[in-house]
């Protein structure tokens, strides 16, 4: 997915609550074991890095799985909006 599309898909995720605004309270980087990308829905390759976060939205936590690429475009656009 070009930067672009994936930049609008974020947002449209942001607007309609499907990711959240809330910063990162923890996080961490694992080796990919098939993971499904919260951010772009697709699955992480198994040589690919698992960036993984908790976050509290709304009063509630939230764990995150993302592309590291995914994840810097989530914490670009959710400062943005």
């Amino acid at each position: 997915m070009d930067e672009e599309a994936l930049r609008r898909l974020v947002r449209a995720k942001l607007e309609n609550g499907r990711l959240p605004h809330a910063g990162v309270q923890r996080i961490w980087s694992s080796p990919s074991d098939g993971e499904t990308c919260d951010a772009c829905d697709t699955v992480l390759a198994k040589d690919q890095v698992l960036m993984e976060g908790v976050t509290l939205d709304l009063g509630r936590s939230h764990i995150l799985q993302l592309h590291v690429r995914c994840f810097q475009m989530w914490e670009h656009e959710r400062r943005a909006v």
